[in-house]
């Protein structure tokens, strides 16, 4: 069947020698119909192309160029699905962040256009047919466990259309009907071979989606450094909600009173240091200092081996939410690791940092909208690597904290965890945000917003400071955010019409 298929390629085939046609005596599936075609491949570097796409005209320059100045092991571009036959008519444009183990881990977000070193795949192995239906998705994770993380490469340039039709996985990915499980299993593959023991499942919105509960090794102390002052109503409320909801057991709470000047405080710290066992109270004699406060907590009272900093103005949601940060804190290659803080509403008050966001210093991902939707490539639903999350709730590696010499005291109360998160990163490890701990955050209580000439003095001067710091970085903008999406608005909104 479908004769005139194998005229067209033989017609392509006698008239470039570039083009190379083989039949298969039978068919061996995706995966081995693939590997059947990878072994007739010559060239240093192998581009994957699905038959009935299309790619712009400057996608191999584009290629090149990367190839030519970044010695890249791993290129992959942006991507648009179109409404076949006509290519104007543009569905959707997806808009990647640059290359994330945990990004990748969750979701193949990296897809089409891509092309790799063939000596790499030399190394990672071909594709494998148990995975047909996410074999591309298996593909990616070895390839990327085999590359050296800095020669993997994004090209923040729409160079693919990929073609919708009825029927098509454009339109529906789960008209491959064996594509989540496919994946799933892929990932579970992926992290055994490097040494991660994990159960990975599928999430609820999106089956191609998946959660990772990674094992707990140990039972190790957590310090919970809770600066306060008066308005005890949303102390007493975090602390209750600690206490009643955590499941995790082995934590300590470090109380940082700060100049309050209310009886009804000073009663309640007596209640808690009495009641409690695991709780501890340190007075800070000086001025209002966020940074330094938590610093002295740490050094003078902090004995777990992480270190979780929480304001006081937070209620825990989701019992396991420490299991859910220390999961990934645990690993080598992550430095610090954030929550899901939700208003009352359920709308989000943070989901992780993005740089630039805003138009200051940085702003909060999906901010004001509404949780329990998968947002722009479901971001809001797999956790993943972000260039910052807020001090709010964060917990870091202790021996992290050390490295780095905890938060830089210049930054008194403004962008201090922002700058916290990228020198860890600078240090070489990761930061994680998982939506799967979640936090009720009633923003500002205790310090209030800043709406007053003096206080918004005090962010521009603290922004000046952090942007001199980090020029280069925002020169190069965050790498977790696509440079065609808007950094006004915190929705994933993209700069141009399509």
């Amino acid at each position: 069947s479908h004769a005139y298929v194998e005229e067209i390629c033989e017609k392509y085939a006698l008239a470039d020698h570039r083009v190379l046609y083989r039949k298969l005596p039978e068919n061996l599936g995706i995966s081995g119909n693939t590997n059947a075609c990878l072994e007739l491949a010559s060239g240093e570097f192998v581009a994957l192309l699905d038959h009935d796409d299309v790619l712009m005209p400057a996608a191999l320059y584009e290629m090149m160029q990367v190839l030519d100045n970044k010695d890249a092991d791993v290129i992959y571009t942006d991507e648009a699905t179109f409404l076949s036959p006509d290519l104007t008519r543009i569905r959707s444009v997806i808009l990647k962040p640059d290359f994330g183990i945990d990004n990748l881990r969750a979701n193949n977000y990296m897809c089409h256009f891509t092309a790799f070193r063939r000596s790499l795949l030399s190394k990672a192995g071909g594709y494998r047919s148990v995975y047909d239906g996410s074999q591309d998705h298996d593909m990616m994770l070895r390839l990327a466990t085999a590359a050296e993380h800095n020669k993997i490469v994004h090209v923040p340039k729409v160079l693919y259309l990929w073609r919708a039709f009825p029927g098509s996985t454009a339109l529906n990915v789960q008209v491959k009907s064996s594509a989540p499980a496919a994946g799933r299993d892929a990932v579970a593959d992926h992290l055994k071979a490097v040494g991660l023991n994990a159960q990975v499942e599928c999430t609820d919105l999106a089956p191609t989606i998946y959660r990772i509960h990674y094992e707990i090794t140990g039972n190790p102390l957590i310090s919970i450094v809770i600066p306060t002052s008066d308005k005890v109503q949303y102390l007493r409320r975090c602390l209750e909600s600690i206490r009643n909801k955590t499941t995790y057991s082995r934590y300590e709470i470090i109380l940082v009173e700060n100049n309050s000047k209310e009886a009804e405080t000073f009663s309640y710290y007596e209640e808690v240091t009495e009641k409690w066992e695991n709780v501890k109270l340190l007075r800070w004699h000086g001025g209002w200092n966020w940074s330094a406060i938590n610093n002295y907590a740490v050094k003078e009272a902090a004995k777990g081996e992480y270190i979780l900093l929480l304001n006081n103005d937070t209620e825990v949601i989701t019992p396991d939410w420490i299991e859910e940060m220390l999961m990934y804190v645990q690993r080598d290659d992550v430095g610090a690791a954030g929550a899901m803080l939700l208003y009352r509403d359920r709308k989000i008050q943070h989901a992780g940092v993005i740089l630039g966001l805003g138009g200051v210093v940085a702003g909060h991902a999906f901010h004001h909208t509404m949780c329990g939707e998968t947002g722009y490539m479901g971001r809001k639903i797999y956790a993943q690597n972000l260039s910052a999350v807020t001090g709010a709730c964060m917990m870091i590696k202790r021996k992290v904290w050390e490295q780095i010499h905890g938060i830089d005291e210049q930054f008194a109360e403004h962008w201090n965890d922002v700058d916290l998160c990228l020198r860890i990163r600078k240090a070489g490890y990761l930061i994680v945000w998982t939506p799967y701990a979640e936090l009720f955050h009633h923003e500002s209580c205790t310090r209030g917003y800043n709406d007053t000439p003096q206080k918004i003095k005090e962010v521009y001067k603290a922004a000046k400071q952090f942007w001199e710091r980090w020029a280069d970085d925002y020169a190069e903008g965050d790498p977790y955010y696509n440079p065609n999406l808007s950094l006004m608005h915190s929705d994933f909104k993209k700069k141009y019409n399509w």
